[in-house]
């Protein structure tokens, strides 16, 4: 492999078509604004270098990324990637990560909206993200555990997701998602996980305002509830919770069981049937 090292790259396509090759502690900046610097490559190593301009990795096949920052100037970083590696990185680009196959990303720190989009087998490890809106959307095959996330409307029409050891502070997740599972963690946010399907939730802590409504198979498992009113209503649902929950609402059927429910609400306007059953276990 050959090493390119301490080099600065400020023109249009300044590495296309690199093959074999390993980019160390260079920078790809200045006032050409050279976008695609290595675009179309072939088993690349980039390690340590700053990257301040758009579009740096598009169409690399065998790619490996390694303590590398990325400027929010750095737009829509990797696009189009299949077998990507990044390991202790910064991306703080717009669009990060967008229809590629086989990408990990372990131990980074990601400010980046509208991350994630449309990828397939993605696997996110002790990171940190911050994407304010629509992060992996329509993902399939997504593993992430030890991950702090933030932003809204995020995993939407993402398919067999599985989620461990996380804290998800996200407004309107998981929305029309199917084969979801998410275990041991904390769901802080309204209007959780509507219109999914094959929803699960294990040992979850789950908190904010109607949760969990239009949803067909739903488990909740050894969960508990926070501020959590108004939920399940129209949902197919089984769920264990422990302590309380401030108001059930038409739940479609199934079997909801929890400590305390504060109100069940079944309203005479209800759409659908009514037909789940709500059981506070002092009561059994």
């Amino acid at each position: 492999m050959k090493i390119i090292e301490g080099e600065r790259f400020g023109e249009e396509r300044a590495l296309y078509r690199s093959q074999d090759i390993c980019v160390r502690r260079c920078r790809f900046e200045g006032e050409e604004g050279g976008e695609s610097a290595l675009k179309e490559c072939r088993r690349i190593a980039v390690e340590g270098c700053y990257m301040d301009l758009r579009y740096p990795l598009w169409h690399v096949h065998g790619l490996r990324v390694t303590d590398t920052e990325m400027t929010e100037n750095c737009r829509a970083a990797l696009w189009y990637d299949t077998d990507v590696e990044l390991r202790g990185c910064r991306m703080n680009g717009i669009k990060a990560l967008r229809e590629c196959r086989r990408a990990s990303v372990f131990g980074c720190t990601v400010h980046s909206p509208e991350f994630g989009w449309r990828c397939a087998d993605v696997q996110v490890k002790d990171s940190s993200i911050e994407a304010e809106e629509y992060a992996f959307f329509e993902t399939q095959g997504l593993r992430a555990e030890n991950v702090t996330f933030t932003g809204k409307y995020s995993f939407q029409y993402a398919q067999d997701v599985r989620i461990s050891r996380s804290r998800l502070q996200t407004k309107d997740a998981f929305w029309h998602a199917k084969n979801v599972t998410v275990a041991d963690s904390v769901l802080n946010g309204e209007y959780l996980g509507w219109y999914s399907e094959g929803l699960t939730l294990i040992r979850c802590h789950i908190k904010g305002t109607q949760p969990l409504c239009y949803c067909k198979d739903l488990k909740l498992i050894d969960c508990t509830m926070e501020d959590c009113d108004l939920a399940f209503e129209y949902s197919d649902v089984e769920a264990e919770v422990r302590g309380g929950i401030l108001s059930v609402k038409n739940p479609r059927s199934g079997r909801i069981v929890a400590d305390r429910i504060g109100e069940v609400i079944r309203t005479a306007d209800s759409v659908y049937p009514s037909g789940g059953v709500v059981i506070e276990r002092g009561r059994i």
